[in-house]
């Protein structure tokens, strides 16, 4: 004879039972409905995509304005696709119902909900903001400085700046390249506005919090983790801002309190000036940077012959005077764009943007369109530092060839030294531009000089120039067009840390973290192509990076690198 418990117990098995079998035909219809829906969007989208991505190309090499017009247009056929609103409600009535359980196609369908998500606006809006960003990035790339009636390109800024001990020279450079701002400042407010205009229609508080939320970040976690990161290295940096100083004023023959923004050999203080007396630039004057950057790569596995034969590396009238990486098609056609001198600054930038373009071209080919991308924009960017930040690896320059074992091991100690400063200078600069953007786009309305240097001042230990007033947070072409990313930058060398220490340690086998270059180490290469690469956006980017070192993002390798 049953009991009534066991009676009970059978019942509810069988609801159980009743429940899964109901629910299978919806998951597989709904599964079904989202994978040809996806079938579809790669059909439309892909070749949009790819004369999208051609026409910046183009636009970024000629600087003519019939080429930026074809950029604007393909950036506005792209966000055309995505403001469909019947699409859109396909997406949310697919993801409300929570019936997608097959992961590939739920991974698939959040990075596309959030594409649409962000088109849903007016699309006049939308437009508008196309092709003001067209029009603005269009002034930058246009803009050159002049000094003593000349103009220059920022290589030649930048150059003034670091070698120059002509304090009315400095002064005069500084200024020139900061003659920019008035240029687009206004522009960039609008934007500003139209930004928030857009994310308000689409439920979010500012630009900002949309920005962050929609590339499946917390708001809230990462301006915790830049207040951490602000106690972590404010004491260290004021340490060595003092030595800086100390430094400046004997070599510009002016007291400590006389120091300007002109005197930090960089146009915003983001990259550190020379207090040591070992000169990377030297190093690299009579090499060819192009030739050292391919043969690394190569050592390691990582062939970027394809890459190179498509990039444009080398100054040109007109041209973007930046440097950038951009997959073309999702389909390995990667370019690298470049302005290349002999020195260490661009040895740094190549080694960075060709990370970038190793990421991209060892995606794995099977991968859905929507999911061929890096797990996420810090993650790439993570891979561009930890191998940008070999140009000032007295190791890597010896087994490179650039220098010998003898001056290798003479220069070891102020390379690290150079190295931790540099490390420590840009993490106060990318609080200044943090806080900036999130500042501003809380209210655009607010004086943005004023904001700027209160900012600088706080975190970078600037002074600013008596009676400045005008807009130089504008002269940062960041702000204007790459907006809300540039706290990105910091998080990838948070996992740059997190990455050299587990590939030392896990792949190379090594315990000794100072010695190490990766040249000729091809298992660097095949470990990143497999647990980094390949991947793409197959998974949240924090899972990802729990696959591949055994733990998520931590800031602690970084401090044990650089603070400590």
């Amino acid at each position: 004879m049953r009991t009534p418990r066991f009676t009970a117990l059978v019942m509810m098995a069988l609801a159980m039972l009743s429940m899964l079998y109901s629910c299978q035909p919806k998951s597989k219809k709904m599964e079904k409905e989202l994978f040809d829906f996806i079938a579809r969007y790669e059909t439309s989208v892909k070749p949009i995509y790819t004369e999208s991505n051609l026409a910046y190309w183009n636009a970024s090499i000629s600087g003519k304005a019939e080429d930026w017009a074809r950029a604007e247009e393909g950036q506005v056929k792209l966000t055309e696709l995505h403001a469909s609103k019947e699409n859109f409600a396909l997406l949310k009535k697919i993801k409300e119902s929570g019936a997608v359980t097959d992961a590939l196609l739920l991974r698939q369908l959040n990075t596309l909900y959030n594409s649409y998500l962000s088109s849903q606006a007016d699309i006049e809006k939308l437009k508008e903001k196309i092709k003001l960003e067209t029009e603005v990035e269009q002034k930058y790339s246009n803009f050159r400085a002049e000094v003593r009636g000349k103009m220059i390109p920022d290589n030649e800024v930048e150059e003034i700046l670091k070698t120059s001990t002509d304090n009315a020279l400095l002064q005069e450079a500084w200024f020139a390249h900061k003659n920019i701002g008035p240029l687009v400042s206004d522009d960039v407010k609008r934007l500003a506005k139209l930004r928030n205009e857009i994310a308000s229609e689409l439920g979010f508080s500012n630009y900002h919090q949309m920005s962050l939320t929609l590339s499946d970040q917390n708001p809230v976690d990462v301006h915790l983790l830049f207040d951490e990161l602000d106690l972590l290295t404010r004491d260290a940096f004021a340490q060595l801002k003092d030595d800086i100083d100390t430094h400046l004023s004997k070599r510009y023959t002016v007291e400590k309190h006389e120091l300007m923004p002109w005197h930090y050999q960089n146009r915003f203080f983001q990259e550190a000036p020379r207090i040591y007396t070992v000169d990377f630039d030297k190093y690299y004057a009579n090499q060819n940077i192009e030739k050292l950057t391919r043969d690394f790569y190569h050592g390691i596995g990582l062939d970027i012959d394809d890459v190179l034969a498509k990039s444009d590396m080398y100054e040109k009238s007109g041209k973007n005077q930046h440097a950038y990486c951009i997959h073309i098609d999702r389909e390995g056609d990667v370019r690298v764009l470049c302005n290349l001198r002999s020195n260490y600054n661009w040895m740094n930038t190549n080694l960075h943007e060709f990370g970038h373009a190793v990421y991209d071209k060892y995606l794995d080919p099977v991968l859905p369109f929507v999911l061929k991308d890096p797990a996420h924009p810090f993650t790439t960017e993570a891979i561009a530092m930890i191998f940008g930040r070999f140009a000032s690896n007295p190791l890597w320059m010896c087994d490179m060839g650039i220098i010998t074992h003898t001056e290798m091991e003479k220069i070891a100690r102020e390379s690290f030294n150079s190295l931790r400063l540099e490390q420590l200078v840009f993490s106060r600069w990318s609080q200044v531009m943090y806080r900036f953007e999130k500042g501003m786009y809380e209210n655009p309305d607010q004086d943005l000089n004023a904001l700027w240097w209160n900012l600088a001042e706080t975190y970078q230990l600037l002074h600013k120039p008596i009676g400045r007033n005008e807009p130089d947070w504008a002269a940062k072409i960041h702000v204007a067009l790459y907006p809300c990313y540039y706290h990105n930058y910091h998080l990838g060398e948070l996992l740059a840390s997190q990455l050299f220490y587990h590939i030392t340690t896990s792949v190379l086998g090594s315990g000794d973290f100072s010695n190490q270059s990766f040249v000729n180490q091809p298992e660097v290469g095949d470990y990143l192509k497999t647990n980094v690469f390949m991947p793409g956006s197959r998974w949240y980017w924090n899972d990802m990076i729990e696959k591949a070192i055994g733990e998520k993002l931590t800031a602690k390798y970084y401090a044990m690198q650089f603070v400590e």
